[in-house]
């Protein structure tokens, strides 16, 4: 486990985007540990994760949900 994963307790059950096809296109995976949610390219592991609080989750939901350019623009 990464240093940026260290002290999260067990290693994190991670859940596969379902837009991913398993064919070695972008892959996303999101985990939840305790107020966080961690997101991560399937290609790239544990080498790079993001920490997300729990408003910055919200508001990507928000974002991808409407569609980016609505969202942004």
């Amino acid at each position: 486990m990464n240093s940026s994963l260290a002290g999260l307790g067990p290693a994190p059950a991670w859940i596969r985007s379902t837009y991913s096809n398993g064919a070695g296109g972008e892959c996303v995976e999101c985990a939840r540990v305790g107020d966080e949610v961690l997101v991560r390219d399937t290609k790239v592991g544990d080498e790079l994760v993001a920490h997300l609080g729990s408003q910055a989750w919200l508001s990507f939901i928000r974002a991808t949900g409407q569609g980016w350019s609505d969202a942004v623009g």
